[in-house]
């Protein structure tokens, strides 16, 4: 069984996963290293020593993301094809959602739009320097961290009511068509007495909320009423809800798929099995 092996080479992080020509998938993994090649060479490594994988078991490696430059030779004797980043979160977020059609949104330090549909091209629609980057960037600034793990934590027991205004704030009275609880500016009622754990929250919502409203924005463009949220910012245990609480107001869909944050790496081992244009 030949097996197709997918790296997606990132800023900060290098995932892979496998795909056999059967459609098995080997659980995907991730690596952290500075270095894109030392990163690669750790990741495969990684990755056949748990799935117990031969070198002469793996037929060709799919190679895509900002750091896949960086391997310009055969991975061990094996035969390596760089892919198109936009055509990968395509693929993988079709494939993890279960859906025909999708606006697909990837967050990693940026954020990146496509749209995609099975047997057809991926257009990718834009994108906005707000993600990952921005939350640590400005965590660092406003609250002396940057793990996104810290951040996190700070978040669980913060308040928003004491960093957003609401539309309850402004208006005795509903708005036909919209919320009560929407946000109507992010940081617009910042108290005084704001903690961390509030501003760490704040932070997390105004950059869901914002890469959210711009994806809803393709959606009703292009006349797609799924959204399929993928990346590293997936993880983040504050996103459901408010993904979850944009639902219930706008009519577009937003689903985090499992293994969502592995999105790309797993449309680049698909991308040897199930070809796809790209269009920009």
């Amino acid at each position: 069984m030949g097996v197709i092996i997918g790296i997606d080479v990132g800023g900060s992080t290098t995932k892979i996963v496998g795909f056999g020509r059967d459609g098995k998938l080997f659980a995907p993994l991730f690596v952290k290293a500075n270095d894109p090649v030392t990163a690669i060479y750790g990741a495969f490594g990684k990755f056949t020593d748990t799935n117990r994988l031969e070198l002469q078991q793996i037929e060709r490696v799919m190679v895509t993301g900002v750091g896949a430059s960086y391997l310009n030779k055969p991975l061990y004797g094996l035969p390596c094809q760089h892919v198109s980043e936009f055509s990968c979160i395509g693929l993988g977020g079709l494939y993890l959602s279960g859906l025909e059609k999708a606006i697909v949104v990837s967050m990693g330090t940026g954020t990146a739009l496509v749209r995609a549909e099975k047997g057809k091209s991926v257009e990718y629609l834009g994108g906005t320097g707000v993600g990952g980057g921005t939350l640590t960037g400005l965590a660092r600034k406003m609250l002396g961290v940057n793990e996104i793990q810290n951040i996190v934590d700070l978040a669980s027991t913060g308040n928003l009511s004491h960093v957003d205004l609401r539309v309850s704030d402004i208006s005795p009275k509903d708005i036909p068509g919209m919320s009560s609880d929407l946000t109507a500016a992010n940081f617009g009622n910042l108290n005084d007495l704001a903690t961390p754990n509030d501003l760490a929250l704040g932070l997390i919502n105004m950059i869901f909320e914002s890469i959210a409203m711009l994806a809803l924005f393709a959606s009703r463009d292009k006349g797609i009423g799924k959204v399929v949220m993928t990346g590293n910012l997936t993880t983040v245990p504050q996103a459901k809800p408010i993904f979850e609480s944009l639902n219930k107001t706008f009519e577009a869909e937003f689903i985090v798929p499992n293994y969502s944050q592995f999105a790309t790496v797993i449309g680049a081992a698909l991308s040897e099995l199930y070809r796809i244009p790209e269009t920009l």
